[in-house]
Parts: C-alpha cells; sequence; structure tokens
C-alpha cells in the first residue's frame, strides 16, 4: 500500500474515495477513527491508501479532477 493523499478536510476526503471508486481503483482510508484520540478538532490527517500497482492510475486520476498532489519521493 502506498499513501496517495493526507489530508484534515473531509471533504477532499470524500471526492478521492468517490473518484477513485468510480474508477474502480480500491482505496483505504486509514486515522479514521484518530478523532477519537485529538477530540474531533480535526488536527490529525486522513490518509487514503492505494495499491502499489494503482498509485500511478490513481495520481493521474486526482490531478485530472484539479486535487493537487505533492511530488512522489
Amino acid at each position: 500500500m502506498k499513501e496517495l493523499i493526507r489530508t484534515n478536510d473531509p471533504t477532499i476526503i470524500a471526492f478521492v474515495s468517490a473518484l477513485l471508486q468510480g474508477e474502480e481503483i480500491v482505496c483505504f482510508q486509514m486515522d479514521v477513527h484518530m478523532s477519537i484520540l485529538e477530540g474531533s478538532i480535526g488536527v490529525l490527517p486522513r490518509r487514503i491508501m492505494v495499491a502499489d500497482r494503482d498509485l500511478f492510475r490513481a495520481r493521474a486520476v486526482l490531478r485530472d479532477n484539479g486535487i493537487d498532489l505533492p511530488e512522489s519521493g
């Protein structure tokens, strides 16, 4: 699994998940339940992970839909 995006914005998480599902790319949200530990104030970012084989395609889908991604390292 590779990290595709990390954000505090729940709307971006929902949008990215919907885009990936629409392209039949399986994604997994991590850190969803961390809000219990942080008190639901939104300081801890959530991550969306995809399989290694889907990373290139997933990044292309997000770029095509105007979602800025950090440069891959």
